[in-house]
């Protein structure tokens, strides 16, 4: 059989998902290979703010800069460690291209460019990622677990939180309210 690629998807959680790290959400998938695959949640903000977190780090952050945006919690994995997903691209020390627009950096440089306002156009900041071994996200996809979608940027970077995972629905022409909480086979 062969692998299927969700690389710049969106993973909907169906409403029956009973794990309550992902209940409700809306994964972006930055990688998804033969050895499994890392994504990051897009629409569940956590009681943080970019200023806090630069605080927090002991980093300087402008007075116009984006001190007021959320923190995200991205997963459940690693969940003390930042990530921020990102457009454009750029050039950071260490960064997994997406694609030619969309980046996932965990290296500082990253936050010392946006403490300083020269950091990227758009981005978002997580605590954490979600990531599944090999075999797992396809299995949870059979499952029903999860509905998959291809990405739109705009839904990420430009749309509150809580319309992102109503957005992503729309692509697939589905009202999130009328899914079954149960699965089953025609």
């Amino acid at each position: 059989m062969a692998q299927v690629d969700l690389t710049h998807h969106f993973l909907i959680a169906m409403p029956n998902m009973a794990d309550p790290y992902f209940s409700r959400t809306l994964t972006y998938i930055c990688e998804h290979n033969e050895q499994g695959a890392l994504g990051i949640v897009v629409n569940r903000p956590i009681d943080m703010t970019l200023g806090a977190l630069f605080e927090r780090l002991d980093m300087a952050l402008s007075s116009d800069g984006p001190g007021s945006k959320p923190v995200y919690f991205g997963g459940p994995v690693q969940t003390e460690r930042g990530f921020v997903l990102h457009q454009p691209l750029g050039q950071w020390q260490s960064t997994l291209s997406v694609r030619d627009k969309v980046g996932l950096t965990t290296s500082k440089d990253i936050l010392e460019a946006v403490g300083n306002g020269t950091g990227p156009a758009k981005m978002l900041v997580t605590l954490g990622y979600s990531g599944w071994a090999a075999g797992q996200l396809e299995s949870e996809i059979k499952q029903n677990a999860w509905l998959t979608v291809e990405a739109q940027d705009a839904i990420i970077f430009d749309l509150p939180a809580e319309q992102r995972l109503p957005a992503a629905m729309r692509l697939l022409g589905v009202n999130y309210a009328t899914l079954s909480d149960e699965a089953g086979h025609a």
